[in-house]
């Protein structure tokens, strides 16, 4: 089998996986118990949690666990909404945010508008999904108060296309007018070098920490390194104040709940072995240069195919991803005679590929319908090899000319 959906999760290391059962036998203790079981489960939760902390070159006082990255960037929006309420600041609240973002986000703004009065604001992206910060400028200006206390929600990195948003510049302005900028680093984290530091930090490739910061929550996932499932993490910036969305004396009083010690024992081996990989830049840039292969393998093969996400000259892309369009064809059908042939992948986001309708975010991109109805993302992850890549362009070309050629006409 030759796994390609390594944006929806990545298997985890045999280090990992010993940790987790470790963490099952031997410390299943309440980590909020006061008793040797207890405590000994507690110690083994803030050993990961500063782990995962270096991994983004921060303290570790500024982590929250919780259950996903879902919930993750429901606490950071939804938090920062209702603490602003909480404390005197008026008004629904307004949030300003992308119709590319992942269904955690753009559910969450409609469910917000809808349910809470909060007023959303949808900024606009170019063809391949990227957001101009003039425009953010422009529509903070257009709020009271230059948008001082609004909530600024825009994703690092795609997790269909894999472009990357110039979140720092965004953070910036956001920093400038006294918004609150948060950013879903769920498919960046693990994956590219990350330095928040405790100003909010940079990518440890340019702005670094120091240079006056640019956010002030950053929320991701563990299994989109090699980590268990059932584990978020939200980064928060000193001085930025929440409101519990599930209350409890948990996590700082940020996050109720017992917590899921294996999941996040689990989570801070991944987040040790992410680091000592980042240490070295060369393998991303070997599996750069696999992924660009793989696309012109495919492009050679089907010349009508196109790069979603790569149309503009100048997007930068993450090393993992490849969202690639063939046109007139159903993806699902696509999908289904690949896994049969053996390559696993997805079309859009893994959460709605069940979904017979086009990925709202190609649409949102101005990909025209008959591209993104046969749109499908392949995702590398660090065990991904060039032959795996090689036999699946191949196997891909097969697919694609035997669902052709048995289209009517």
């Amino acid at each position: 089998m030759i796994y390609l959906d390594g944006n929806a999760t990545t298997r985890p290391t045999p280090g990992v996986c010993a940790a987790v059962l470790s963490a099952l036998e031997e410390s299943w203790g309440n980590p909020s118990s006061v008793h040797r079981m207890g405590q000994e489960a507690r110690a083994r939760v803030e050993l990961a949690r500063r782990a995962v902390a270096e991994l983004i070159g921060t303290r570790p006082r500024a982590i929250t666990f919780t259950s996903g990255g879902t919930e993750a960037i429901d606490l950071a929006i939804r938090g920062s909404i209702l603490a602003r309420r909480a404390g005197g600041g008026g008004g629904g609240g307004v949030l300003v945010t992308t119709p590319v973002e992942h269904a955690a986000v753009r559910d969450l703004a409609a469910w917000l508008a809808q349910r809470e009065g909060v007023r959303v604001v949808h900024l606009p992206v170019n063809l391949d999904g990227v957001v101009d910060v003039a425009a953010v400028a422009a529509a903070l200006d257009d709020l009271p108060g230059a948008g001082a206390g609004a909530v600024v929600s825009v994703q690092w990195c795609n997790n269909e296309t894999g472009v990357i948003q110039p979140v720092e510049a965004i953070g910036r302005l956001c920093r400038q007018r006294g918004a609150i900028m948060h950013c879903d680093g769920t498919q960046l984290v693990g994956k590219e070098p990350v330095s928040m530091g405790d100003d909010g930090g940079g990518t440890g490739e340019g702005e670094q920490e120091g240079e006056g910061g640019w956010c002030d929550l950053l929320t991701f996932a563990p299994h989109k390194f090699h980590g268990p499932k059932g584990v978020g993490v939200l980064w928060t910036r000193p001085g930025v104040r929440l409101a519990p969305v599930l209350h409890g004396a948990q996590e700082g009083g940020r996050r109720g709940g017992t917590e899921n010690v294996p999941g996040i024992v689990g989570a801070g081996v991944a987040a040790e072995e992410a680091q000592a990989w980042l240490a070295d830049p060369a393998p991303r840039r070997r599996l750069a240069q696999m992924r660009d292969a793989f696309e012109a393998a495919v492009l050679r093969a089907i010349p009508e195919a196109v790069v979603n996400g790569a149309r503009l000259p100048g997007t930068r892309r993450i090393w993992n991803t490849t969202n690639i369009a063939f046109p007139r064809l159903e993806a699902e059908a696509l999908l289904l005679l690949l896994s049969e042939r053996g390559v696993c992948a997805s079309a859009g986001a893994a959460c709605s590929s069940g979904s017979l309708e086009p990925s709202p975010v190609l649409l949102a991109m101005s990909v025209p319908e008959a591209e993104a109805h046969g749109s499908v993302r392949f995702s590398l992850t660090r065990e991904t090899t060039e032959a795996e890549l090689e036999e699946a362009a191949r196997i891909v070309a097969e697919c694609v000319r035997r669902l052709r050629e048995s289209m009517p006409g």
